[in-house]
């Protein structure tokens, strides 16, 4: 796959991001159920029309992991951009956009493990697990390995008292 080139006009889709911590500082990751083999990554989607950011996290946490049982941690800084690879552009979202524009949310499970439900909406993953922070860019895909790695050091502290784990989450 090409990448997006960098001049390409169209807008990014806005979207949020979920990075869901378990109570061991373990993240949440699903295996997407519309691509053969392991395509592992966290809860996201699209921001809907009149939904806040914050509207849209909760929305998909309840859709994509089955439940809503959180406690909302903290809201990135900012708003984090990957492009899609220029054939996959062209083929999703009618192809009216160049790639996605995230806010993340860090949010601590508060159930247990019998509480995730694939299938309470339309399932986007076939299978899930809980996660080392420091495997999140070894499972992500290329082209967001760079979202993946600003997000998990911002969010490395509700990984693990560990100061160290900030370290080991950026070596995408």
């Amino acid at each position: 796959m090409t990448a997006v080139a960098s001049g390409d006009p169209r807008p990014y889709r806005p979207c949020v991001g979920i990075m869901l911590f378990n109570a061991a500082g373990k993240i949440f990751v699903g295996n997407r159920i519309d691509v053969a083999g392991e395509h592992w990554q966290m809860p996201q989607g699209g921001i809907d029309d009149g939904e806040t950011a914050d509207q849209a996290a909760w929305r998909e946490l309840r859709e994509e992991v089955g439940t809503g049982k959180a406690e909302l941690l903290a809201v990135s800084a900012g708003w984090l951009s990957y492009d899609l690879p220029e054939d996959l552009s062209r083929r999703v979202w009618q192809g009216r956009y160049r790639g996605q524009t995230q806010r993340w949310f860090a949010f601590r499970f508060t159930g247990d493990d019998g509480d995730i439900d694939l299938d309470a909406h339309k399932a986007e993953f076939d299978a899930w697990r809980w996660a080392d922070i420091s495997e999140l860019c070894d499972m992500a895909i290329p082209f967001k390995r760079s979202v993946y790695s600003q997000i998990a050091a911002e969010f490395a502290p509700f990984a693990s008292p560990d100061r160290g784990a900030a370290a080991k989450a950026t070596n995408c």
